[in-house]
């Protein structure tokens, strides 16, 4: 049994993750920030967005001030409801957003986002947001007219690209397939909402600092240690950035 956000409601599963009435679709990263269920197009050979992450200035988890965990009024327990718009428009955040739905799309099991990136370091964070994006117009709760609402969100470190067991430097400037699964989610976006996807590299202090350079142990990393990176998201036909999805098709 799981509860099914955006409906509130409670659903039961013949088995977890679900399969009867499941189809895979995979969203995939376009030109000009948009996302859609279509591939690239073969146009998009070696397409790509970039940023500069700086670990001098990470990208905060929720908005600042950020209260001590146990002091009073932190909002610990609730930071992954955060309106995730006090991020949407920084330099070192890219963003990706479907047209408005046009129907209901319901989402249930576990998601996985397929990353081809790259860095000018030799070493890197790679995170990735889903997030549900409300309607600017939105009778039920006018002031949660276009609130962004994260779904999932999670961290792949660079430095384990072919093993958690060995890190290792990664090839400053080679494109790499990052795979980063998520903990099950059952989730409906509803008509009207559009689907949002971010991809930063810092997401402090709930992750910490990455130097960008390889060290053998980053908790002993030097300031010295810490250098700014140039990151390549790819979004051609042979390097399609994606987010597969498992989408419940009605019976």
């Amino acid at each position: 049994m799981t509860f099914r956000t955006g409906r509130n409601e409670w659903v039961r599963h013949d088995a977890w993750p679900p399969k009867r009435n499941v189809v895979e679709k995979r969203l995939y990263f376009q030109a000009d920030g948009r996302l859609a269920f279509d591939p690239p197009p073969p146009s998009a050979e070696g397409a790509f967005d970039s940023y500069t992450s700086d670990p001098a200035n990470p990208v905060p988890y929720r908005p600042r001030p950020v209260r001590p965990m146990l002091s009073s009024g932190s909002g610990w327990g609730t930071w992954q409801l955060e309106d995730q718009r006090f991020v949407d428009h920084r330099p070192d955040v890219l963003t990706w957003e479907t047209d408005p739905l046009e129907g209901d799309l319901v989402v249930s099991g576990e998601l996985t986002a397929n990353l081809f990136a790259a860095t000018t370091g030799t070493d890197s964070d790679w995170i990735v947001k889903l997030i549900d994006v409300y309607a600017e117009d939105f009778k039920t709760d006018p002031k949660m007219g276009g609130y962004q609402l994260m779904i999932a969100g999670d961290v792949f470190r660079g430095r384990y690209h072919n093993s958690f067991e060995k890190p290792e430097p990664v090839v400053p400037d080679s494109v790499l397939r990052y795979t980063i699964k998520f903990p099950g989610t059952d989730h409906v976006f509803l008509k009207g909402h559009r689907i949002m996807v971010q991809v930063q590299s810092t997401w402090f202090p709930l992750i910490d600092r990455n130097p960008q350079m390889f060290v053998p142990n980053i908790f002993l990393a030097r300031e010295s240690d810490f250098h700014k990176a140039v990151q390549r998201v790819f979004r051609s036909s042979q390097q399609a950035s994606h987010i597969l999805l498992p989408t419940l098709v009605p019976e």
